[in-house]
């Protein structure tokens, strides 16, 4: 190029027709040329990156994915072992790093993307956990503290002596765990397509199924081999409960509310609800009650329900948010249908952060079963922080 910008330079210089045409023509050609080289060298890069494609591809990377290459180790060799049974790596984790892997009969750790996800999902579910307090602890069980007094005290002078104050009671309550778990499968096939991406799929099912039987059990749950419910505990009308029990407030009718002020046994809720626990206290009720509660009116004619102002803000009940919980029973005579109070105090949830998973290629061919467990348990720690509306009288 630079021999060319020369020779056109003296060309122009000497003025003669035949030597600038010629000149011209120098200068076309070594254009042309420089131009094929470089769109030879943009064909050659383009060769190679397409091989760099199929290559990640062939190793079984999802094209989809948005992972580095320099992924964290376990999640890698986690993806290995979902996908073909390859536990080799998992095992020299296992031994080098016992936090990140666990060669146990009882699966190996999920991969951090797949645990978020399930955590993700089963605080957002309509259940109590969005209510309650949570806490994760190592061991199989978790004990509270309970005051079941108050501190006493006193007004104590400069100069006189100070009278002793009353002792609190405090009692210990054990939170045991309980294992839950979940199979969903997957053909081979589909786990050998790159494209396929396996730990979201692998996450949204555990998810699901976790997410369904944690809430019926924090409801309903018996307390053996499963959370305690909060309708499983000991229960009194409110004017005789004990600090041990629950009171509930009755509608006056069996399985319905009262023809005439259906929604004085709401009124009766609220304040039946200690003071201290009504400034974060929530309705818990199912779809079939909400409709119910949802026509009732003052005395003016207005709706005592009323919706969220903006979106994703839960409904309000005479003031307080309602929660619509599937698992909470239906209209019956002598169901207690709607709970009323603060969750936070009332039932507390312990789980592990671990979440195993196992794979099983043999009990169901030509499918493969993962295994998915996470230790959970939950109960009331509290029974005075709650009410519950009996349809009764």
């Amino acid at each position: 190029m630079t021999e060319a910008r020369t020779g056109f330079g003296e060309a122009c210089g000497s003025g003669t027709p035949a030597g600038l045409k010629g000149a011209m023509a120098e200068f076309v050609s070594e254009l042309k040329a420089f131009r094929e080289n470089v769109e030879e060298k943009l064909q050659a890069q383009d060769k190679r990156m397409t091989m760099l494609d199929r290559k990640t591809a062939f190793r079984g990377r999802s094209p989809l994915s948005q992972a580095a290459d320099t992924e964290a180790p376990h999640q890698k060799a986690f993806a290995a072992y979902l996908r073909r049974g390859d536990d080799t790596a998992l095992r020299s984790l296992a031994l080098e790093e016992k936090a990140m892997a666990s060669g146990t009969d009882g699966g190996y750790l999920a991969a951090p993307t797949i645990s978020e996800t399930v955590q993700a999902v089963l605080r957002v579910t309509g259940s109590i956990r969005s209510l309650a307090t949570v806490v994760q602890v190592e061991s199989s069980s978790y004990e509270v503290l309970m005051d079941k007094s108050d501190i006493g005290a006193g007004w104590a002078s400069e100069v006189a002596s100070t009278a002793e104050t009353d002792t609190p009671q405090v009692e210990k309550i054990s939170v045991a765990l309980h294992e839950l778990a979940a199979m969903p499968k997957a053909t081979q096939r589909l786990l050998d397509d790159a494209s396929f991406d396996l730990e979201s799929w692998l996450a949204e099912r555990i998810a699901e199924k976790f997410a369904r039987a944690e809430a019926a059990a924090f409801i309903n749950g018996s307390g053996l081999d499963k959370p305690r419910g909060i309708l499983n505990v000991p229960m009194a009308p409110n004017a005789t409960a004990t600090e041990a029990q629950v009171g509930f407030v009755p509608t006056g009718v069996a399985g319905d509310f009262a023809a005439s002020a259906p929604a004085n046994a709401l009124i009766d809720m609220v304040y039946a609800l200690g003071a201290g626990y009504r400034a974060n206290a929530t309705w818990i009720m199912n779809s079939r009650l909400a409709g119910m509660v949802r026509r009732m009116r003052d005395g003016d004619g207005r709706y005592l329900w009323s919706d969220g102002l903006a979106a994703g803000e839960p409904a309000r009940l005479l003031g307080y948010p309602v929660l619509i919980s599937e698992d909470m029973p239906n209209p019956a005579a002598g169901a207690k249908t709607i709970a009323f109070g603060d969750f936070r105090q009332a039932y507390n949830i312990a789980e592990r952060p671990d979440l195993r998973i196992l794979r099983d290629p043999y009990s169901a061919k030509p499918h493969v079963l993962f295994y998915a467990t996470k230790r959970v348990g939950g109960m009331v720690v509290d029974p005075r922080a709650f009410k519950l509306l009996h349809m009764g009288t």
